[in-house]
């Protein structure tokens, strides 16, 4: 079959939408997919509970979007990371929008430290010591909301 010039660059930009377009979808719905989500009381060390409603990712493909495409990420609310054994975490700002704080978080839900890591950022943020959990919060939440490491975290969740 002999087409046109013309035809054929029809074609091949429309392809080019077409792809665009599924590609958008897809990073869509992946920042849409709704995790399991739960209310988490600190217990800071005046004895002062302090609550936050966190998404909840246990799975390798949930901790690895994580907060990846979000454009907004509201005060008292934030991402938990749960894995099945203490370890050196690592983490980083790929396709991460906003500016987030990350509280490392040893087995008994002690904070053992809080960092702070900036938008689109590749370089890696890492624990200083193995632990159990992450949390991520909106940049400068935990000093908001007076929380310090040393300060501990109820883990009841399902």
């Amino acid at each position: 079959m002999n087409s046109s010039p013309g035809l054929r660059k029809h074609l091949f930009l429309a392809l080019i939408i077409l792809n665009a377009g599924l590609a958008a979808t897809a990073a869509t719905a992946c920042a849409s997919h709704k995790l399991e989500t739960a209310t988490l009381t600190i217990a800071r060390a005046d004895s002062t509970p302090v609550e936050i409603t966190v998404e909840i990712a246990r799975t390798d493909e949930e901790k690895s979007q994580g907060l990846m495409h979000r454009k907004k990420l509201p005060d008292g609310q934030g991402m938990l990371f749960i894995y099945d054994r203490d370890q050196q975490m690592s983490f980083w700002m790929k396709n991460t929008l906003i500016p987030l704080s990350i509280a490392f978080i040893a087995a008994d839900g002690r904070i053992v430290e809080i960092r702070d890591m900036q938008p689109l950022d590749l370089s890696a943020v890492q624990s200083s010591r193995s632990v159990r959990y992450a949390l991520e919060t909106p940049q400068g939440w935990f000093g908001r909301a007076g929380v310090k490491a040393g300060d501990f975290i109820i883990l009841q969740y399902k």
